[in-house]
């Protein structure tokens, strides 16, 4: 043990995938600031979707309000 606790690996590493809007990358783990994040996503493939999971998601909701608003 060298008593050099920076050296140690990370004992609770980020396992999840994140998508960066303001770079558009990939990134595993939280490596940028979390207002340029969407996420986690539990694998780099979905990550890669996150805009278009995003844009399905407002769809949904809009169609919730506008349905909420009907009655």
């Amino acid at each position: 043990m060298t008593g050099d606790h920076l050296s140690d690996p990370d004992p609770c590493p980020d396992p999840k995938w994140y998508y960066n809007t303001r770079t558009r990358q990939v990134e595993h783990g939280t490596l940028s600031r979390s207002v340029d994040r969407l996420g986690p996503y539990p694998d780099e493939t979905t990550a890669r979707r996150a805009l278009e999971i995003a844009q399905q998601r407002t769809e949904a909701a809009d169609r919730a309000d506008r349905e909420w608003n009907d009655d």
